[in-house]
């Protein structure tokens, strides 16, 4: 172990890399709980989630450790599972077989960025400036959705602005027996905050108030235990219904019979296959992947320096390796390969991107340096499969505050972001909290690169936009050209 580890090289020992493994679990495992609850709305089996959540944690956290020998834990990444459900499965029409091919193409095109300089020409061709508002946007846009899940808001529409109702155009004289399902309206719905009378939105303002609490002291594993009590608190509510646990249908023995639905799903008719049959959409489809894996990136990138830097994991040499080296010459570029090999698997078992987590830096904290804090985290994430059952227990209440406080987090990276310059201000601006308002990573991701290009064309820099960025403008104006026809 000390040989393969490299332990007194690091300045370890195996009782420190144990305790960092904890450390490092306790602070993502809410990602247990959350991710089935958020894929799950697209019709896929919350077990089956359950369990490729888990199998994709293990399997990219052991090759992290394994291969890399780095102390970074994988799972399905928030945000990304945020927007493979809202913006891709619902706002974009694809299944969640669909969903789940676009995710393993992007595991494909980030492991070919990896092993070539490809990366060094995307990481270059974006602003700092707009990845640091690309980053503190998908905090937004996390944190609303754990606002919305909470039940604090609600949303009023005047009937002139209704537009369909069950996909079909409304008409205030018809009545729907059969209830209501779906409503779109225009620009009038205006958002309100609840009254906070009815027990779900209460339950969520209680748990809200716990996990603050919790992380303010700086408690190991505040968020899984701020799920855990908001949820032991929610039975004597009336939320939490006690009874799931003893339905067959939550058990282990289940929810791997389940997992036979998710497994290859997208490589079936329904997946791969459907996702390229129709030509009209394949812009929207690359725009998609496109979306996907920026996100991916530069979600792992600025982990990787913004904690492997101050604690010298990943020397001065990894850092030049990311902008002149192909292949597996440093720790950097074997930890950037684990990370784009855990994003296939996930999709192959069936969840949306595996990226490296940044409470990562619990661990980190707790002295780990080494790959065998990654092995123990991989361990751990397998032993909870044995806890099915309770999956079912937690309610969505329960987990909104993960969401809220996890994007809270996301959007210090604003700090970096020059606001009293309108030049990096305007397109940060789109790239972040327009995302938020617009509901979607790729459309935030899009209006921050239009009007990035529209302020340097303006100002007369056009030498300052890389010729990846033109390029990506194009596509993503073309795109929505396309969309507004079809």
């Amino acid at each position: 172990m000390e040989k393969f580890f490299k332990l007194k090289e690091n300045g370890t020992k195996v009782s420190t890399e144990i305790t960092a493994g904890l450390t490092t679990f306790f602070a993502m495992s809410y990602i247990i709980f959350v991710n089935p609850a958020i894929l799950s709305l697209t019709g896929m089996p919350t077990q089956a989630v359950f369990l490729s959540t888990i199998i994709a944690a293990a399997i990219g956290t052991l090759v992290m450790g394994l291969f890399a020998n780095v102390p970074y834990a994988q799972a399905p990444g928030m945000g990304l599972n945020a927007f493979f459900t809202y913006t891709v499965v619902f706002a974009l029409g694809f299944s969640w077989q669909e969903a789940l091919a676009m995710v393993f193409i992007c595991g494909i095109v980030n492991i070919l960025i990896t092993v070539t300089k490809v990366r060094k020409l995307i990481i270059h061709s974006i602003p700092e400036s707009l990845q640091h508002a690309i980053s503190a946007g998908i905090g937004v846009f996390v944190a609303y959705i754990g606002i919305k899940n909470a039940g604090f808001l609600q949303f009023t529409s005047e009937p002139g602005n209704i537009e369909t109702i069950n996909n079909a155009p409304f008409d205030a004289a018809s009545s729907y027996p059969d209830g209501i399902s779906s409503v779109v309206t225009g620009g009038g719905i205006v958002p309100a905050l609840v009254n906070f009378t009815s027990p779900g939105s209460l339950l969520a303002l209680i748990g809200l108030i716990i996990t603050v609490i919790l992380l303010v002291k700086n408690v190991k594993g505040a968020i899984l235990i701020g799920i855990i009590l908001t949820t032991i608190i929610g039975i004597p509510m009336g939320v939490v219904d006690l009874s799931v646990v003893s339905n067959p249908a939550n058990s282990l023995g289940n929810a791997f019979s389940e997992l036979g639905t998710t497994f290859g799903a997208a490589f079936g008719n329904e997946g791969m296959i459907s996702l390229f049959t129709d030509v009209s959409r394949l812009p929207l489809v690359i725009m998609t992947v496109f979306a996907f894996s920026l996100s991916d990136i530069f979600d792992t990138i600025g982990t990787f320096i913004g904690t492997g830097r101050k604690t010298g994991i990943f020397s001065a040499e990894d850092e030049l390796a990311l902008d002149n080296s192909a292949g597996f010459k440093t720790k950097m570029d074997k930890a950037l390969f684990a990370d784009a090999i855990a994003t296939s698997a996930g999709a192959i078992f069936g969840t949306s991107n595996t990226t490296t987590y940044v409470e990562s830096a619990a661990g980190i904290g707790a002295g780990g340096r080494t790959g065998l804090t990654s092995v123990v985290v991989a361990v751990l994430f397998l032993l909870t499969s044995l806890f099915s059952p309770l999956v079912a227990l937690v309610p969505t209440q329960a987990t909104s505050a993960s969401l809220i406080l996890v994007g809270v987090m996301m959007m210090s990276s604003f700090l970096e972001i020059n606001w009293e310059s309108l030049e990096e201000a305007i397109p940060a601006f789109f790239a972040s909290i327009f995302m938020g308002l617009s509901y979607s990573i790729s459309y935030g991701i899009a209006a921050g690169f239009i009007f990035y290009v529209i302020v340097k064309v303006a100002k007369g820099k056009t030498k300052d936009i890389h010729p990846v960025l033109w390029i990506s403008t194009g596509l993503f104006v073309l795109n929505f050209v396309i969309m507004a026809f079809i």
